[in-house]
C-alpha cells in the first residue's frame, strides 16, 4: 500500500467535478487500498479521490464504527439541518468552521468489485458522507459557509500567511508519503 500526497487549496482538482468510474475499471483495488492507507496516516475520517489527485467518484471513510468505501456514490439526506462543532478538511488545513449539514444521510453505490453497497449515518457519519460527496462535486466545505464564517474563511485563504500553513502541512505529510500514485488507473 502507498500513502499518497493530499492536494490542498488552491489545487484545481479540488474544484473539478469527478468522473463516474466505468464498470470494470482496472486497478480500483490499489487506489482504494492507497486511499485507506493515506486516510489512516493523516488521521482523517474520510477521503475523496480528488483529494489525492484522482478525478474519479470514489471515497473512503472510517467514522463512528463504520469503515468502507463507495464507488459512484448517490447521496440521500434527511432530517433537520444542523450546525455542529467545527468541521475541517484535509485539503483545507488549519481552518475549522460550522457549515450546516443534514442530520441524516444515506449513501449508495458499489464497492471496488462492483457489488452494491449502502451506508447510513447520523451526526458525524452523516456529515462525513455529505462532505466527501461534496468533494466529488468539486465543492469544499467552506463553500457551504454563510455570513461571518464565509467572510472569515475567504479572508484567511487570501492571506499570504495561509500559503505557509498549506506548505508546512504538505511538508509534514511528505515524510510518510510512499510514492506518488501513478497514472495506471
Amino acid at each position: 500500500m502507498t500513502v499518497l500526497p493530499i492536494r490542498t487549496v488552491p489545487d484545481p482538482v479540488l474544484r473539478t467535478l469527478a468522473d463516474p468510474v466505468p464498470v470494470g475499471r482496472r486497478n480500483l483495488h490499489q487506489l482504494v487500498e492507497d486511499m485507506f492507507e493515506t486516510m489512516d496516516d493523516v488521521g482523517g475520517v474520510g477521503l475523496a479521490a480528488p483529494q489525492v489527485g484522482v478525478g474519479l467518484r470514489i471515497f473512503t471513510f472510517d467514522v463512528e464504527g463504520q469503515r468502507g468505501h463507495v464507488v459512484n456514490p448517490v447521496l440521500e439526506t434527511a432530517g433537520e439541518m444542523l450546525t455542529e462543532p467545527g468541521e475541517g478538511c484535509l485539503s483545507v488545513p488549519g481552518l475549522r468552521y460550522h457549515p450546516e449539514r443534514f442530520a441524516e444521510a444515506t449513501v449508495t453505490g458499489v464497492d471496488q468489485d462492483g457489488n452494491p453497497v449502502s451506508f447510513r449515518g447520523e451526526g458525524l457519519t452523516a456529515r462525513c458522507f455529505q462532505h466527501e460527496v461534496d468533494h466529488l462535486e468539486g465543492m469544499l466545505y467552506i463553500d457551504r459557509l454563510t455570513g461571518e464564517d464565509r467572510k472569515d474563511s475567504r479572508r484567511k485563504l487570501r492571506d499570504p500567511g495561509y500559503g505557509r500553513i498549506t506548505g508546512s502541512t504538505r511538508a509534514d505529510r511528505a515524510a510518510t508519503i510512499s510514492s506518488s500514485f501513478g497514472g495506471s488507473l
